[in-house]
């Protein structure tokens, strides 16, 4: 079995972004979740507090980034997100 390696490409971001990239990869990353060994797996739905309910929100992705279209949205810090997108 014979495995190539892909070509490499051209780094196109911008200056912004590089440094950006490399600050989130000096992070220190996150702890892991201290759970109990009998923890049982639960539906997204369980996770949700009673205040916050699930929005969809149109989005266009800019180098990397999802911006939504609408510069109205504001979302709170620590918000999680699943992003869905048509090729």
């Amino acid at each position: 079995m014979t495995v190539t390696m892909a070509a490499i490409q051209p780094d196109t971001r911008s200056a912004e972004r590089r440094a950006l990239d490399e600050q989130m990869a000096e992070a220190t990353p996150l702890p892991q979740l201290d759970l109990p060994r009998d923890a049982v797996a639960a539906p997204i739905e369980v996770h949700l507090s009673k205040h916050r309910r699930p929005v969809a929100i149109a989005g266009v992705v800019v180098n990397g980034m999802v911006k939504p279209l609408d510069p109205g949205v504001r979302l709170p810090e620590d918000t999680r997100v699943i992003i869905v997108a048509v090729e």
